[in-house]
């Protein structure tokens, strides 16, 4: 008998003896057959060992550290209002990158392509219609929910030492999620999009000393063109998404190993 089929019959006489169902056995061969050629088993036992590593040097999370399972106010729907904007931003990320397969950011054709795109997707597209409705109130839950949340945190002094790390990162991120909503609000370059594009316009040229600078570098000039819709496209799908979701990360680590401040 060959080595190999000698493998195969120890193989198989091994599943028998444990008796193991064909869900578990099919398991074990696919891990087998996979072992032999890519050495799985060899990673999977370096993985396992660096998770024990790390887990044994983060600290225990703030639920588990003062048994707050049972605290009703840890639970209370003010308190999960973080939470509540991340899933928010999760599905408006997920919509937005859907919307992207059928949008165009141009400002030519008649009266654009922007505009024409979007009315295709609300027109034409099978679940168009809802696809960019699920985009549009997800934006609007996440920035009501970030405004809620920081005010819960700022009522209930969730803001002090030794917080205030995050509290700044929080006010970060509620600037950039007004960023983001202001450069979404460009793309379908509608008349709202128009006049909301040069309030943009008129309000960086006040700013004193750097406002010529700051008008060329976000809206590609004094007045609202094909650079200012590119601009605009780029800072939200490609620039603001990796940003966000980076911060969004370490604040919801630290708030891990701070834990959530008790309400006064």
């Amino acid at each position: 008998m060959s080595l190999e089929r000698k493998e195969e019959h120890d193989h198989k006489g091994w599943m028998e003896e444990r008796d193991l169902t064909p869900v578990e056995g099919a398991y074990l061969t696919v891990l087998i057959w996979l072992d032999k050629r890519l050495r799985v088993v060899d990673y999977l036992e370096v993985l396992e060992d660096l998770y024990y590593k790390v887990n044994l040097q983060m600290p225990k999370s703030h639920t588990e550290q003062y048994n707050l399972d049972n605290k009703f106010w840890y639970w209370y729907p003010l308190y999960a209002l973080g939470s509540f904007s991340t899933i928010a931003y999760v599905v408006a990320a997920i919509s937005g990158a859907l919307l992207g397969f059928y949008y165009a950011p141009a400002t030519t054709g008649d009266p654009s392509s922007a505009f024409n795109t979007v009315a295709f997707i609300m027109t034409d597209l099978n679940f168009g219609y809802m696809l960019r409705s699920i985009h549009r109130w997800s934006a609007q839950v996440m920035t009501a929910a970030v405004f809620l949340h920081m005010l819960r945190v700022y009522f209930t002094g969730a803001y002090k030492e030794p917080r205030e790390l995050n509290w700044i990162l929080g006010i970060v991120l509620i600037s950039l999620t007004m960023v983001f909503g202001y450069s979404g609000y460009l793309l379908p370059w509608n008349q709202l999009s128009f006049w909301a594009g040069q309030i943009g316009v008129e309000m960086s040229l006040s700013i004193p000393l750097i406002g010529e600078w700051v008008a060329q570098l976000l809206f590609g000039g004094f007045t609202l063109t094909q650079a200012t819709l590119l601009r605009m496209y780029i800072l939200h799908v490609f620039f603001l998404p990796f940003v966000v979701t980076a911060l969004i990360a370490v604040h919801i680590g630290i708030v891990w190993m701070q834990g959530i401040a008790e309400p006064h």
